[in-house]
């Protein structure tokens, strides 16, 4: 059903309330990079969980999942449900050395854990990249599947809309910084929750229920569309799905879901009050990310797999059942839950790429503090050049997805780009003999380990192997053929951040307050809640009510059991 007059109000009304924040933020006060960055590091637990997801559910994953329902089934997620095993990794021993760490960026946490003229290169050089390679595509591939829903459900020139949305997005991160941000993520992923449960909702509805959609797909498909398990599925390699099991998630670098942390998911906690809320707030994230928001996206893509069962581009299947059962109104809200889900991640990335650019490269190379008369004109400096670097990186972003064509291949290829970067930056805080070198060989040999295996045209798996192999011998012969970090750089990262590890010779007797089982018990109790709720869900839907409630409920006990521990 096309856009009607209610529809348009919605929508409108949605812009009013990112106005409205917009001013409120700039009322309050955005004087320093802290408040710009890092929201005044004094957030609450709740508000940094929901913004952390309301990040990652972006305009783009709905399209993705139903392109990966549609060519492997539900088995097909776990392309990405493999990443809840870092982001639990992190919440149980990373969360809290990163607050800690009390640095702006995770960027800036290289020249604490490392010193010297190598770590003042690897700072910039890191800066850079991910600010503009990385950063600059993943706002393309959000981009290429928001530029898809507007052409399916308005007819409009995708091209003119985004360029007028990524004016006003980043207009809006100027003006309101980090604290804008995670605001509008709390309204925005709620949002975007009921939009995509209604869809759901209808779109089941449409086919006649649960019941007759099982009937449907178990009649059409060659293979067990409703299977869990991707070592099973004939749509998918045995090769692919170790690599996604036993390689994803602790291998390769890739926004919300980075080894060890980093990236804007450090971010919101280094905006987090305390340790508490860092570490609470990034198991909420964890939590509705795999737990509460697959299964309404799932459902969609099943649906379409019955009423467009021969799409060229099986991601349109999402925005065409848009089309298809959405009242007046409906139309409206869901539309303002992609706006609100693309708003938060492209205002994420901006915000957080500018952070790099300006706090790691231009406050650290080009124009120093010692540069200026007093402190308070330092913090409006760099307050007005963040400024305007957002503008500019949304003009980059732009640019880079016109040539993109599908999500899921974005999402391949940083996961390809990254390949093998993830061991050293979860093992820097642990092994006191990583060094400088060992960081900026592994992104080196990544990258040529990337390109090559593309030149040779190795599928996705292949890639992974090969590039993750080759980046981590690489690193590791680095490590061992430079010299350790001084004693004084260990000593005062030790002192600073306590971690867990071989770090007895630089601690001065005084150990870690952080204990390995404890963590390993809460990981284990996690995972298994998280893996409960999704496997329960979909037992209710299309198996086994009873057998659903029960892992439901084990779900719950699990949970119940962690919030206690922590």
């Amino acid at each position: 059903m096309p856009f009607e007059t209610l529809d348009y109000l919605v929508v409108a009304g949605y812009v009013v309330l990112m106005i409205a924040v917009a001013w409120i933020a700039k009322r309050r006060g955005q004087e320093t990079l802290d408040d710009f960055f890092a929201g005044g590091k004094n957030l609450p637990w709740w508000l940094v969980g929901v913004s952390m997801v309301a990040t990652t559910f972006a305009a783009d994953t709905p399209l993705a999942i139903t392109g990966l329902v549609a060519k492997q089934g539900i088995a097909g997620n776990w392309f990405w449900w493999n990443w809840m095993i870092s982001g639990i990794v992190t919440v149980f021993i990373y969360a809290k050395l990163w607050k800690r760490a009390d640095v702006l960026t995770d960027v800036e946490f290289i020249e604490l854990r490392y010193g010297g003229k190598p770590a003042s290169f690897l700072r910039g050089f890191r800066a850079l990249y991910f600010a503009f390679p990385f950063n600059c595509i993943i706002m393309g591939w959000v981009t290429v599947g928001m530029a898809k829903i507007l052409t399916v459900v308005t007819g409009a020139d995708q091209w003119l809309v985004i360029l007028i949305l990524y004016a006003l997005i980043a207009l809006y991160i100027a003006i309101s910084g980090l604290w804008g941000v995670i605001v509008t993520d709390f309204v925005q992923f709620i949002l975007a929750m009921i939009g995509t449960i209604a869809l759901a909702w209808f779109a089941v509805d449409h086919v006649g229920g649960l019941a007759e959609l099982k009937a449907q797909l178990t009649n059409s498909m060659n293979f067990d569309v409703f299977s869990f398990n991707p070592f099973t599925n004939p749509e998918i390699a045995i090769s692919t799905a170790l690599i996604w099991v036993g390689m994803n998630w602790w291998a390769a670098w890739y926004p919300g879901a980075e080894p060890g942390g980093g990236g804007y998911i450090a971010q919101r906690m280094f905006s987090a009050k305390d340790e508490r809320n860092a570490v609470s707030g990034t198991l909420l994230f964890n939590i509705l990310m795999y737990a509460v928001r697959p299964w309404p996206w799932i459902l969609v893509g099943l649906v379409a797999l019955v009423v467009f069962p021969n799409l060229a581009d099986p991601e349109t299947g999402y925005p065409l059942m848009m089309l298809e059962v959405l009242p007046v109104g409906w139309m409206g809200l869901l539309m303002v839950a992609f706006l609100s889900a693309f708003v938060s991640t492209i205002s994420t990335q901006l915000n957080w790429g500018t952070s790099y650019v300006v706090n790691d490269f231009y406050k650290r190379f080009i124009k120093t503090p010692e540069d200026f008369e007093n402190k308070e004109k330092a913090q409006k400096h760099y307050v007005l050049v963040s400024r305007i670097a957002t503008l500019m990186m949304a003009a980059l972003g732009v640019g880079v997805s016109y040539f993109f064509d599908t999500v899921s291949g974005g999402w391949e290829f940083i996961l390809s780009l990254s390949a093998g970067i993830g061991g050293v930056l979860m093992l820097r805080w642990f092994w006191w003999r990583i060094n400088a070198w060992s960081e900026i060989v592994a992104m080196i040999a990544a990258m040529i380990g990337a390109i090559f295996s593309n030149q040779m045209g190795y599928e996705f798996a292949w890639s992974m192997i090969y590039t993750t192999a080759f980046s981590t011998i690489a690193w590791l012969i680095a490590t061992f053929i430079t010299k350790p970090e001084s004693d004084e750089t260990l000593k005062k990262f030790y002192a600073k951040v306590h971690p867990m590890g071989n770090w007895k010779r630089f601690s001065d007797g005084i150990p870690s307050p952080d204990g390995l089982i404890p963590s390993l018990i809460n990981i284990a109790m996690s995972l298994s809640a998280i893996f409960f709720f999704l496997y329960g869900l979909g037992q209710i839907f299309f198996f086994n009510v009873g057998t659903g409630i029960a892992f439901l409920i084990g779900g719950c006990i699990f949970v119940w059991a962690v919030v206690r521990r922590i």
